[in-house]
């Protein structure tokens, strides 16, 4: 029967107990554990010298070099253990390789901090002789511990998204399956080695299995710390749009000044390619457009000390725009198809055919209403309806657009006036225009059917953007 698997990996992070599920590997005759290959300061184990002939050197010259090593050392099966701050060279080639085993080992993240910062107190990272226990109290600190979960959480979703998206499955082992025995030659199996434990290896003794309480100097402090974590995430916001590309091809250079706009589609577009025109006196066809990903970065590598700029329109100012310029109207750019299936299928009562003779401010508010509220149902992917770039969530816009190039400046709409020619000036323009305002829509302007109502539906729609970027209630500009 042919084996499924070359090598392994030990997927972890400091005092989960991978020191222990390495001593029990290598109990497996023929299985051989090398240690933290990829630690950044040593290899292997901190008073080896080199693993499988590659010393730290080696191994920071050629770091597919010792992987390619385990793999093709002696014996049925090798592998190493890899943290969350090991080099991170070594991570992406293994978890692309399928005939590499994942093993993801846990454990409750209290207990690995606080076996973490006794050790640091005692140093006593192992023990095996259990009369040599040191013994130490640590004070417990809310934010070093808020910080090593989060580095630890990220660190879990990069390889469970890369095993997801590979079609790979770990083999997942908590602290306390370490002493089963039956788990462990379950692990065997799984990694397809011929050879079973008959007992547990008992040569590393748990160092501290006091309550968690009894181990720190603060324990009312701790208690009161962790009550104000969210363990069920009860204060998210759900969000459920598609991930976005970078829209590269969107993006708008300046004519001669090193300035890229990267546009949030639904925002002030043309008032901002108008103003980078009038700023190099160029017309807007002139403007820099319509670029891949690799003409893009040849721009920015032959303009050295360029500004990439972004700008954000109040969410409700953008719905409204948007439900004006492709919903409302039918003429050019109007989106037809979605615009009857509002109609017909959901009841947005929009006039029919576009006929806006006798169209009323109330109308159009009862219309604007409900096109949120079908906003929100589109963007939790409810609907048939695609995810508009106008209309998705602007932070989603901008992770997008993170994958590709970060912008140096985010901007409010309302900040333009004065922003963009003070970025100017930064750039060497004495004199920069300064860019007009956004056209009021048509028929009505947002001011005239403004109320609370709309304002609290369209936080329903865009509590994320509200909440990331600090809106408050709408204001004309």
């Amino acid at each position: 029967m042919t084996r499924r698997f070359d090598y392994f990996i030990v997927l972890a992070d400091m005092r989960t107990g991978s020191n222990l599920l390495e001593s029990q590997l290598n109990a497996m005759d023929g299985v051989t554990c090398h240690g933290e290959a990829f630690n950044p300061y040593f290899v292997g184990l901190p008073k080896l010298d080199e693993v499988l002939g590659f010393t730290l050197e080696d191994r920071e010259k050629n770091p597919q070099g010792l992987i390619d090593a385990i793999r093709n050392a002696p014996g049925e099966m090798n592998g190493f253990r890899f943290f969350s701050d090991h080099d991170a060279r070594a991570l992406a080639p293994v978890l692309d390789d399928p005939r590499c085993a994942k093993i993801i080992l846990m454990r409750n993240p209290l207990d690995s901090y606080i076996s973490w910062k006794i050790a640091l107190e005692t140093k006593q990272w192992r023990l095996v002789n259990i009369k040599q226990r040191r013994e130490a109290q640590i004070a417990f600190d809310a934010g070093e511990f808020a910080d090593q979960i989060d580095q630890r959480q990220a660190f879990q979703q990069t390889v469970l998204a890369h095993l997801q998206k590979t079609g790979q499955t770990p083999f997942y082992l908590n602290y306390e399956d370490l002493n089963d025995l039956e788990v462990l030659n379950g692990l065997a199996a799984w990694l397809g080695v011929s050879t079973r434990l008959d007992a547990l290896n008992q040569h590393l003794k748990r160092q501290n299995p006091a309550p968690a309480l009894a181990k720190v100097s603060n324990p009312d402090e701790m208690e009161q710390a962790l009550s104000s974590f969210d363990r069920f995430n009860l204060h998210r916001i759900p969000n459920f749009e598609p991930r976005r590309g970078p829209a590269v091809s969107r993006y708008v250079g300046a004519a001669k000044s090193p300035l890229m706009y990267l546009p949030v589609r639904g925002g002030p577009e043309d008032e901002v390619a108008r103003w980078l025109a009038d700023l190099d006196t160029v017309a807007t066809g002139d403007l820099i457009t319509d670029c891949n990903q690799k003409q893009m970065r040849q721009w920015m590598q032959s303009h050295p000390g360029h500004r990439k700029f972004t700008i954000l329109r109040h969410p409700l100012a953008r719905a409204h725009a948007v439900f004006c310029k492709r919903i409302l109207n039918t003429g050019p750019g109007a989106y037809v198809t979605i615009r009857n299936m509002l109609s017909r299928r959901y009841n947005v009562p929009l006039p029919p055919k576009g006929d806006l003779d006798g169209y009323t401010l109330d109308q159009h508010h009862a219309a604007f209403l409900a096109f949120l509220g079908m906003l929100r149902s589109i963007l939790a992917g409810q609907t048939p309806i695609r995810v508009d770039g106008e209309w998705c969530g602007q932070a989603q816009t901008l992770e997008g657009m993170a994958s590709f190039a970060i912008p140096d400046l985010i901007l409010r709409e309302d900040e333009m006036a004065t922003a963009l020619p003070q970025l100017a000036r930064k750039l060497g323009h004495n004199a920069p225009p300064i860019p007009a305002k956004a056209q009021v829509d048509i028929p009505f302007s947002l001011a005239q059917i403004y109320d609370a109502q709309l304002e609290t539906r369209a936080v329903e729609v865009y509590q994320r953007d509200y909440t990331l970027f600090g809106f408050g209630d709408w204001k004309p500009l």
